[in-house]
């Protein structure tokens, strides 16, 4: 079966991951099985546990992938640090199935050294941006906690419906709206 899945798929993996950031999307990280996920991408009920071990091994391919782009999403707003939080807000509008697992460390192996490097990678533009903002050295743990609750915060807020704006307003112009006001009071 494994020949004929990848003749009818061509990347059996993609095709994996694929399906499961559509499951994800729709019933969140937990909510589905590998045999599931396999039906739904039209493989053999083996073939997920063949590629990734098991759901925790999937969605440490899921993770790794999601900081790999969320870290391409920052380091382009890395010009520009206002921007970098609307980048957050962004990415995580944009590719939320990633998002739901990437921070979800009990979802995934977190020691997996992939995992490590691409959030690493994601990590120093934070960190870099948030100095940026710090009033001193002594200051720059604590503004980067700041700076990204402020960030993930907003995002939670927006992406589960609990704010009224999120109905009707662009969450990038009140992203970057509030933090200016928020974070502009630390220069």
């Amino acid at each position: 079966m494994r020949e004929i899945d990848q003749y009818h798929h061509g990347n059996l993996k993609r095709v994996i991951i694929d399906a499961a950031l559509q499951a994800i999307g729709e019933s969140g990280p937990a909510g589905w099985s590998l045999r599931e996920l396999a039906r739904r991408a039209g493989v053999s009920h083996a073939a997920p546990a063949h590629h990734f071990g098991d759901k925790q091994g999937l969605l440490t391919a899921v993770a790794v992938e999601g900081f790999a782009l969320f870290g391409d999403a920052l380091e382009r707003a890395a010009d520009d640090v206002w921007e970098v939080g609307v980048a957050y807000v962004r990415f995580a509008i944009d590719h939320r199935p990633y998002f739901e697992v990437m921070f979800r460390p009990e979802l995934y192996r977190a020691d997996d050294p992939a995992v490590q490097a691409a959030h690493e990678r994601a990590a120093n533009v934070l960190i870099t941006s948030a100095r940026a903002l710090s009033p001193g050295p002594e200051h720059d743990r604590m503004t980067t906690i700041a700076a990204w609750s402020l960030a993930h915060g907003f995002t939670s807020l927006w992406l589960s419906g609990a704010l009224p704006e999120s109905t009707h307003e662009d969450p990038e112009a009140l992203a970057r709206s509030m933090i200016r006001l928020v974070l502009g009071a630390l220069r």
